[in-house]
């Protein structure tokens, strides 16, 4: 029995020692005074509150609550950390951006606090009191350390100048932190691309995909190769962690099954690299859209001829075939209400204007007129083909006649039926557009497209369903009840409106579309 007892003590000891020095009457008050809860605090997990109340034991969010009392946490306690870690552009210049505007947005004040260049954090602060409601830790790195911070937990929001790969996605599972390919933990928040730079002194006027692939590989050494002067050509690009040298071996290197030279100058920043290719004649390198600098873009050019010039358009329609969009991964985590707001803002249209602000590609969806589309309507007459005939064209311009073509285009992963990571995302901003109703009243065209690859028969069958796909897609996300207040068509044009060049891979995933039109 006594040994029993001291047992018993030993146990009790511990949990005193080991639980929560809460247990002690607060009062819990939403920051606006409208409602108070008094009783007897049992837990804080950093989030939430946990109260013994005359109302019985309330769990409660404390995000929007001022704690009074002896019992309540220190202040410090109260504030929750939200680091945003990863892609040099999106988190030292877009994210603080979307920060600034959410706390204008909503009343916070703002306070910035540096450490360095790759190290500083935001707190949001209300009142008179100044009550920090939130901060924000940013670490500037690149997409690859962002993911690995968020392997390892240490960083709330990966940003990424690139979608994760299956082997990512897989690590990810492993350690819990849910699919994040899923729309609830992944997001497009801005747009991009790959262009290929050279000085301005250097007059090339375009170069194919699979000739980047075998310059950088090393089996083209000079200009003279490319139509260019003669001039041996020198290689440059970003450090192998980065988004955009890892997009650029996956999707160029990689498709022509090719390896990057070993004899090509790396740089730690964009401008670092485009500032070296603009004073070099001989100089190529790749950049991001958003940062050509004083170097000159150079056009993509297929194997018949057609011309790719990344522009605005181009990037929203991924009519260019290097779009690049800038991705934020989440894991699964109950965050506090502030946060989630935040998370919901910077999906939403009124964060496109800082989008564009901070120099980059927004996804707010624009209207392209037929009057705006003369050279690919030609570019479709004269690629016709025996089997496209004049009354298909006809056809297809009698839908095009008195409508708009949106910048929503969806297009699917190679060999695949899936919709790509932007489509996606696309699905997404078009639920939402709906559900605004801003198509009420009208008639939404999805129209399929595909590459030149068998018979126009089959390829019209193809495209048909393609534009089904989407629609099924969006019907999914929306329920069908969203789509009452509009019509709905779908209709292939097969090979009728190619994009690309159907002699090249690129071309041909290009060609494989199903564009959205408006009437």
């Amino acid at each position: 029995m006594t040994h029993i007892s001291a047992a018993l003590r030993f146990v009790l000891f511990f949990a005193f020692l080991t639980a929560p020095v809460f247990a002690q009457d607060v009062r819990l008050t939403s920051r606006d005074g409208g409602v108070a809860i008094e009783g007897r605090l049992l837990d804080f997990t950093g989030e939430f509150f946990r109260v013994d109340t005359v109302y019985g034991e309330l769990t409660l969010d404390g995000a929007n609550l001022v704690c009074d009392g002896d019992g309540c946490p220190p202040a410090a306690d109260l504030v929750k950390e939200y680091t945003v870690s990863g892609a040099s552009a999106g988190v030292k210049i877009l994210m603080p951006a979307l920060v600034e505007a959410f706390a204008a947005r909503n009343g916070y004040s703002v306070g910035r606090d540096i450490t360095d260049e790759a190290h500083f954090s935001y707190q949001l602060t209300e009142g008179e009191a100044e009550a920090i409601v939130a901060r924000f830790v940013f670490r500037v790195s690149n997409s690859g350390e962002g993911f690995a911070d968020l392997l390892a937990r240490e960083t709330d929001m990966a940003v990424m100048f690139r979608e994760i790969t299956p082997a990512e996605e897989g690590l990810a599972e492993g350690a819990g932190l849910g699919a994040l390919s899923e729309i609830s933990l992944s997001r497009i928040i801005a747009l991009d691309a790959l262009v290929p730079v050279v000085s301005p002194r250097n007059r090339i006027d375009g170069i194919g995909l699979s000739q980047l692939a075998e310059v950088y590989a090393g089996r083209i050494r000079n200009w003279v190769e490319l139509s260019g002067a003669d001039g041996a050509i020198t290689l440059h690009l970003r450090e192998q962690t980065s988004g955009l040298s890892q997009a650029f071996k996956r999707r160029v290197m990689d498709t022509n099954g090719l390896s990057l030279s070993e004899n090509i100058v790396r740089h730690q920043s964009n401008a670092a690299l485009v500032d070296a290719v603009a004073a070099d004649p001989n100089a190529l390198g790749l950049t991001a859209y958003s940062a050509t600098g004083g170097a000159r873009t150079v056009p993509v050019v297929g194997a018949c001829g057609l011309r790719s010039v990344a522009s605005v358009r181009t990037i929203k329609t991924e009519d260019y075939p290097l779009t690049a969009p800038y991705f934020i991964y989440t894991p699964k985590q109950r965050v506090p209400r502030v946060i989630r707001e935040f998370r919901k803002y910077v999906q939403s249209p009124a964060a496109q204007l800082v989008v564009r602000r901070a120099g980059l590609v927004d996804q707010a969806t624009a209207r392209i007129t037929i009057d705006q589309q003369g050279e690919r309507l030609l570019r479709a007459i004269l690629a016709a083909g025996l089997e496209t005939r004049l009354d298909e064209l006809q056809r297809m311009g009698a839908v095009f006649r008195n409508a708009e073509r949106l910048t929503l285009t969806f297009r699917f992963q190679d060999g695949s039926a899936e919709l790509d990571a932007q489509s996606r995302s696309n699905i997404a901003l078009l639920s939402e557009a709906i559900r605004r109703d801003a198509f009420a009243g009208k008639t939404l065209s999805f129209l399929g497209f595909s590459d030149g690859r068998g018979s126009a028969v089959e390829n019209r069958t193809l495209s048909e369903r393609r534009a089904e796909a989407v629609v099924t897609a969006l019907r999914s996300t929306l329920g069908a009840g969203d789509l009452s207040r509009l019509s709905i068509k779908t209709l292939g044009f097969g090979e009728a409106l190619p994009m690309a060049c159907d002699e090249d891979n690129w071309g041909q995933s290009v060609n494989r579309r199903v564009e959205v039109w408006q009437n």
